[in-house]
């Protein structure tokens, strides 16, 4: 039976009537109804907007228990209830109090999402690995940190999916009618950085932490390239980058007086420390870095830059460093590591 919400209340008490025994929570237990909660719902959102006081909220609290005694014909549950007290103030003057009592609900409904997200059965579906998500990404290992990153992201999703995303992508995504990936991280995706800025600046910038000078040695050089790539990495979703690396670079191999097999050394511990899991969830720092091969023209003529400071000396004059230093980078990710395991880091582009 459909009643109208703007006619005459049925129950005409001077106090909320108990109009139910019992109402069916959210979690489908059973408490008694209390009517006074309604009107205490009613009030708050009329004294949020300043439109009415008690003796409104009483009448209208009537209204919506009239209505639900003439519509509902078992038992009443929280939601059903505040359908109600929705269609009740939307139908009455006051306009603004309704809104506030709708955005009051999604609030709330949003504070359960997350509160339900923290509970134990989310450690249980890692340990158990019973949800899907525990191995979708390919980079990230069964682990303590998995477990950790595991927890996070579902609150981090969460926030996503009902704080930035609008209602429609939100339903989208979790009907599955389309999946966006990398919730996990409330960040941006990948970064492309200035190899350049580092060689000038030094790795520093972070407050608090340790800084370095501008390398002035080959190895010190690859050092902080790694040091940049783990730290930025915690930044970003995705991969971190560089540009350049091998025409950048070279000049330090000639200024250091380097022989093929202590550049090929040198690199070589480059990657292995590049392909340590040091990344949130026991990951390995997504990096690509792209190689020139041939000293682009942009860079042939510009002073190179050791310790920070410009040499007299350009880049187009290195063209034999770049040989070796590619030949060095293509064989070692070619060997893989001691087990022959392929390196999945930095991803190369030429």
């Amino acid at each position: 039976m459909k009643v109208d919400a703007t006619q005459e209340p049925i129950v005409r008490d001077a106090s909320c009537p108990v109009v139910f025994a019992t109402i069916v929570k959210r979690d489908g237990s059973r408490e008694a109804f209390d009517a006074t909660r309604i009107e205490r719902a009613v009030l708050a959102a009329g004294r949020a907007t300043r439109e009415f006081a008690e003796a409104e909220a009483r009448a209208l609290a009537r209204r919506v228990l009239a209505i639900a005694a003439a519509t509902i014909e078992t038992e009443p549950t929280v939601e059903g209830i505040q359908d109600i007290v929705e269609e009740v103030l939307i139908a009455s003057p006051y306009r603004r109090a309704a809104r506030a009592y709708i955005i009051y609900r999604e609030q709330h409904r949003i504070l359960r999402e997350l509160q339900s997200a923290s509970q134990l059965a989310l450690v249980d579906s890692y340990l158990d690995k019973s949800d899907w998500q525990v191995a979708e990404n390919a980079n990230m290992a069964f682990s303590l940190q998995g477990l950790n990153n595991h927890i996070s992201s579902e609150i981090t999703r969460k926030y996503w999916l009902e704080r930035l995303y609008a209602p429609e992508v939100r339903a989208a995504h979790e009907s599955g009618d389309l999946h966006i990936h990398d919730l996990n991280l409330l960040a941006v995706y990948c970064v492309g950085w200035d190899l350049a800025d580092l060689l000038r600046e030094g790795f520093r910038g972070a407050g608090g932490k340790v800084e370095s000078a501008p390398a002035k040695h080959f190895r010190t050089a690859l050092g902080q390239a790694a040091n940049f790539f783990y730290t930025l990495q915690g930044e970003a979703a995705g991969a971190q980058a560089f540009s350049s690396v091998d025409t950048l670079l070279a000049p330090f191999i000639a200024y250091d007086g380097l022989g093929y097999s202590e550049v090929k050394q040198a690199i070589q511990e480059w990657i292995f420390n590049l392909n340590v899991a040091t990344r949130v969830g026991f990951q390995t720092p997504f990096t690509n870095i792209t190689l020139d091969l041939n000293v682009p023209e942009r860079l042939r003529d510009e002073a190179v830059i050791i310790g920070g400071q410009r040499q007299d000396r350009t880049y187009g004059e290195f063209q034999r460093e770049m040989d070796m230093f590619n030949r060095a980078f293509l064989e070692i990710m070619s060997q893989g590591d001691a087990k022959g395991r392929v390196f999945t880091f930095p991803i190369a582009t030429y």
